[in-house]
């Protein structure tokens, strides 16, 4: 179940950002929906609505920012060629219109994500491996079906992210407020004010 469901998103996340046609965030879109549906077959997410958690998560959406403003400015100082990497990421969605990928984003990627990433597979890794393992094994997971890109930029930042988004729910399990932290972050730092 773990092996297929990492297998799964190896081979959704290749195909987002190996096969050359068709719009990525349409791509994109697809592979989270099938990420996400093979977890809803195995495991019913633990989501309980609590207005605490959709402001925990706006907080957490708003520090995660911050950290990614502050990574921006050091990043061409450690590597060599990181803003171009950082134009050819935001280059994905320019033949798209940035209400639908705002829209794509909010909706589909950032709650799916966060059910297929924490929701299914963290949580299963950690009742296998104990806490901080199965929180490292999903981040590095996470962060690993990005090297499809052959973007280090793109492989950092989904490696930071996933590494806050686990942290918390390694501490918290609060699916809630990550599902809220994902969608409101990738929604505005793609499409309202992308960070360059």
């Amino acid at each position: 179940m773990i092996a297929g469901a990492i297998l799964l998103a190896c081979v959704a996340w290749a195909f987002t950002f190996g096969v050359a046609w068709g719009n990525f965030w349409v791509k994109i879109g697809v592979a989270v929906i099938a990420v996400c549906g093979y977890s809803l077959i195995w495991q019913k997410p633990r989501v309980a609505f609590r207005w605490g958690s959709v402001g925990v998560g706006l907080l957490s959406a708003a520090l995660l920012y911050a950290i990614f403003v502050a990574g921006n400015a050091v990043a061409p100082l450690v590597v060599g060629g990181a803003s171009g990497q950082v134009g050819t990421i935001y280059r994905l969605g320019a033949q798209s219109s940035m209400l639908w990928v705002f829209l794509l984003l909010f909706v589909v990627t950032g709650p799916g994500e966060e059910i297929f990433w924490r929701g299914f597979l963290q949580d299963r890794l950690e009742r296998r491996l104990g806490r901080l393992r199965g929180f490292v094994a999903a981040t590095l997971a996470y962060a690993g079906v990005h090297v499809f890109s052959g973007n280090l930029m793109l492989v950092l930042a989904a490696l930071v992210a996933g590494t806050w988004w686990g942290a918390f729910y390694a501490w918290r399990k609060d699916l809630l407020a990550l599902i809220v932290s994902h969608s409101v972050w990738s929604a505005f730092v793609f499409a309202v004010w992308p960070i360059r």
